[in-house]
């Protein structure tokens, strides 16, 4: 593998063993892949941070990464972590859980990463450029990168992508060249598209059978918005690993040029049905109602409070979203509209990777397929799954309505 001078030094140890450890990853995943050389990168999104996967030995695994001095060198944001870091106790966490996920938070400050932690971080100001290279981890915002906004990004694991942000480097491999970002499957969808939990049921089954491949979807006139397609991304990257996709018209590279390659296979979705007996349960009451899965953008928050106002709801209503978010929507009087409703916006953290198995609810709905996809296995709560309107509509009758 090539390595420019600076390169070698890093690995050679002239910047301290922190980021000599930090080159050997990158370098180790290199050749894995059977990278050439390495490639500059503007950001980084990290994952791993909620301590209810890093556990223990993850935690110590931060802190003594940080103890060597390691900084990032390139603007590094943080992936959801496992509770509201200013309100866990008014939400039921523990403050044995929230010690431990607070030095966590302050183990990657220590490392230089901004304490953002949300899965959106585009929607936060971190926004890379058109053909930019960066090392993104979270499933759902490798894919928005990628698809939406036309950037170059693996999906890097937690240390690959901490690594990434010490060195301002990663492997030049995979989605970072040009080969293989064209599409193997071609999805003729034949059937409409009415909402996000559509949206997200049609990236549920490509995902399920496209895996980790591109698919390049070829749609009747989808005039979809910014929610539409980070719902499907995210579907798609949860129940298959699709980490880039195509859209005929709609997504930047499609609209730029044949994306599809020579030999590509051909599916056919004309029924969303699948879908929903898979992800929908049959529980006929609800005490949790979760939206913001990924996190939610502004938009997003008004159109909750527009449905809600006026109304109080009788389950748990979480909207789970970024700090800076909801910062936002607190200069913008939504906060204490959804607040007035019994709504919670919570920050920081998402159901995927909250320990909220511990804190009493049975069923859970939701408009994401992401979230409904997860939820039984990592929360162990049952899961109804439909439009937004279904979820609000249970918020304020803790009933699921069938539509």
């Amino acid at each position: 593998m090539r390595l420019t001078r600076e390169e070698q030094a890093m690995l050679d140890g002239e910047s301290g063993e922190g980021v000599r450890k930090a080159m050997e990853i990158i370098i180790a995943l290199g050749r894995i892949y059977q990278a050439d050389d390495l490639v500059p990168i503007s950001s980084v999104q990290v994952s791993g941070v909620s301590y209810k996967n890093l556990g223990d030995a993850g935690l110590d695994f931060l802190e003594e990464w940080a103890g060597q001095g390691a900084r990032a060198r390139v603007p590094a944001t943080l992936n959801p972590a496992g509770m509201d870091l200013s309100g866990w106790q008014e939400l039921g966490f523990s403050p044995e859980f929230a010690r431990c996920q607070e030095r966590v938070i302050s183990a990657y400050a220590a490392l230089g990463v901004s304490p953002t932690c949300t899965c959106t971080p585009y929607l936060i100001g971190y926004v890379p450029e058109f053909g930019q290279h960066v090392a993104w981890a979270e499933s759902s915002a490798v894919s928005y990168a990628n698809s939406v906004l036309g950037a170059r990004t693996n999906r890097e694991g937690g240390p690959s992508a901490l690594a990434a942000a010490v060195t301002g480097r990663t492997a030049r491999y995979g989605l970072h060249q040009d080969a293989h970002r064209l599409a193997t499957v071609v999805v003729e969808v034949d059937t409409d598209i009415h909402s996000e939990a559509d949206a997200g049921a049609l990236g549920y089954l490509v995902g399920q059978q496209v895996r980790n491949q591109v698919p390049y979807l070829k749609m009747e006139k989808w005039e979809a918005n910014e929610s539409d397609l980070k719902t499907l991304g995210a579907a798609m990257a949860a129940s298959g690993a699709v980490a880039l996709y195509h859209i005929a018209g709609v997504t930047p590279e499609a609209k730029a040029q044949q994306m599809i390659a020579d030999g590509a296979s051909t599916l056919v979705v004309d029924s969303l049905k699948p879908a929903y007996q898979a992800l929908d349960g049959s529980a006929g009451t609800v005490d949790l109602v979760s939206l913001g899965c990924p996190h939610a953008s502004l938009a997003e928050l008004e159109a909750i409070a527009s449905y809600l106002d006026g109304r109080r709801i009788v389950t748990s209503l979480w909207i789970t979203t970024a700090r800076a978010t909801r910062e936002a929507a607190e200069r913008e009087n939504l906060v204490a509209r959804l607040e007035e409703t019994g709504a919670r916006v919570v920050a920081d953290t998402c159901m995927v990777v909250a320990p909220v198995d511990g804190l009493g609810f049975r069923t859970m709905a939701t408009n994401s397929a992401k979230m409904a996809f997860y939820t039984p296995a990592h929360s162990r709560l049952s899961v109804r799954f439909g439009t937004l309107e279904q979820c609000l509509d249970a918020a304020l009758s803790g009933r699921w309505r069938v539509s």
